[in-house]
């Protein structure tokens, strides 16, 4: 306990998921945490129970897509808490869903205004706070698609991997400053954005997400929240432009191919096309 002691963190899609079960880690763990989503009744949800765990925490709405957003994010951060340590650019959505061919212009843009622009954005302006404090972690969700291809996840992947080489050119430009800049790989986690519109399914996803990588057991947020403190803390000091791969080992092999798994039938029910929107918009 105490490991974030006297920091102050931001994180990104905190109502939910991955971004939820972190701030409330960081809380526990000493931090003072602005929760940004749009999600607001989630996001307040998540206010109270850091609070439970003995942390401090508020509730910013944020769409890090808005640089206007983004900025009285970490703004809110230095008015409520005194300055910015951390920031989790976590926030994310699955996106445009389909054959490449089918995926609209509109939705790509709409899918890397979120998974791309988003991270750049939270590193734009948490970069100044930093300084001020002589420096800093920033940690951006990436994925093991940005490791490796999926089929009908093209503007997922594509910006992952560019999430992936951002992290690396940040951190040679910031090293100077002690500011750390590394990102999280997850496999696949039980989030709420499997079961967004037919929530029952969940126990079907944490069977399926069981059988896709050799630990037999589907991935939970706080495996990444775990991470993501380490990544915060002073234990990570001599770790930066890394991509830190939480994945029970699916991207080590022995996992069987797409084609097999398809037809097991233990592939995720998703849509083959259109648009998957954050969790909260069902």
């Amino acid at each position: 306990m105490g490991r974030l002691t006297g920091k102050v963190a931001a994180i990104t899609g905190a109502a939910s998921g991955i971004g939820r079960a972190t701030a409330v880690l960081f809380a526990a763990e000493g931090a003072a945490v602005v929760i940004g989503d749009l999600n607001v009744e989630g996001g307040e949800a998540a206010v109270r129970e850091c609070k439970e765990n003995g942390g401090r925490a508020v509730f910013q709405k944020t769409d890090v897509a808005s640089e206007a957003d983004v900025k009285a994010m970490i703004a809110r951060a230095v008015a409520e808490f005194g300055g910015l340590d951390i920031i989790y650019n976590n926030a994310g959505l699955g996106g445009a869903l389909g054959p490449l061919e089918q995926i609209s212009v509109e939705n790509w843009d709409r899918s890397l205004a979120v998974l791309l622009r988003g991270v750049f954005l939270g590193m734009k302006h948490a970069i100044p706070e930093m300084r001020k404090r002589g420096g800093g972690s920033i940690i951006s969700t990436a994925s093991i698609a940005g490791l490796r291809g999926y089929p009908g996840l093209h503007p997922y992947c594509a910006a992952k991997a560019a999430v992936i080489s951002l992290t690396r050119s940040a951190a040679v430009e910031l090293g100077k400053d002690r500011i750390r800049v590394n990102c999280i790989c997850p496999g696949g986690i039980n989030t709420p954005i499997f079961t967004r519109t037919q929530p029952n399914l969940a126990p079907l996803v944490e069977e399926r997400l069981a059988q896709a990588q050799p630990i037999p057991r589907a991935g939970h947020p706080d495996d990444i929240a775990k991470m993501a403190l380490f990544l915060a803390s002073d234990d990570s000091e001599w770790v930066s432009g890394q991509a830190m791969v939480v994945d029970g080992a699916a991207t080590a092999g022995g996992v069987a191919g797409r084609q097999q798994l398809e037809q097991q039938g233990r592939i995720l029910p998703v849509p083959p096309s259109g648009f998957m929107g954050p969790s909260f918009e069902g």
